[in-house]
């Protein structure tokens, strides 16, 4: 049983999203800045960043609320019964509500308007199955390692979002509200608002279908008596 109350695993949540926001966001303008037009350069530093704060984010603030920082994580440990209904809306609304505000702080640290509007396209088939990829590997890899390996889950997300910036057309955003904060940003790592609604839905199907294919793949074997 948890020890932490909910208020604290809430405010970690919010916290831990906040964070990661700030990163992938901040990442991008200095990327975007440093690198003289070469987006690839831009791509690798925001990449990096991003894959490291995974990994600390989760091993601090895993054990107080799990570390979802993700809507999509969230309605998968829901699916599972491992979380109740009232507490995933709440870890929803921290999420999304600490995606925004780390989108105000990278933005005030870089002395860029608070809010923007991205026009920044992210639009077709390509880019949606690869959100529907993204946050399907992603789920395989977090249910995978609770089954096998919970030691290794920080490390093996982080490492997975680093691969999925690179193999997948969308660049592995596989988090709703890691999407919703990027569309109020007009800088690298920013997405038109009116991409963003497919690509939740596509995030929250992917995030489906691993937690039913590997839920049942991983499933412990009924016990079967000696002969």
């Amino acid at each position: 049983m948890n020890r932490f109350d909910v208020s604290r695993r809430l405010v970690v949540e919010a916290i831990g999203t906040a964070l990661l926001l700030a990163t992938v966001i901040g990442s991008g303008i200095m990327g975007e800045t440093l690198s003289s037009g070469n987006d690839g350069i831009a791509l690798l530093g925001n990449t990096i960043a991003t894959g490291a704060i995974l990994v600390v984010l989760i091993l601090i603030f895993g054990p107080v609320s799990g570390g979802h920082f993700n809507p999509a994580v969230t309605l998968s440990f829901l699916i599972q019964r491992k979380i109740p209904v009232t507490l995933a809306l709440f870890y929803v609304l921290a999420q999304i509500s600490g995606g925004l505000l780390g989108m105000i702080a990278a933005h005030t640290m870089f002395d860029l308007p608070l809010f923007q509007v991205s026009i920044n396209e992210r639009n077709g088939l390509g880019q949606w199955f690869s959100e529907t990829i993204a946050t399907f590997g992603l789920l395989a890899t977090i249910i995978g390692c609770i089954r096998f390996r919970p030691e290794a889950v920080a490390y093996a997300v982080g490492l997975y979002i680093t691969a999925g910036y690179w193999f997948t057309a969308s660049t592995s955003f596989a988090n709703p509200a890691v999407t919703i904060a990027r569309a109020f940003t007009d800088t690298f790592s920013g997405i038109n608002p009116s991409n963003a609604p497919v690509f939740i839905v596509a995030q929250l199907a992917g995030a489906i279908i691993a937690t039913l294919l590997f839920g049942w793949l991983f499933r412990s074997p009924p016990h079967q008596e000696e002969k």
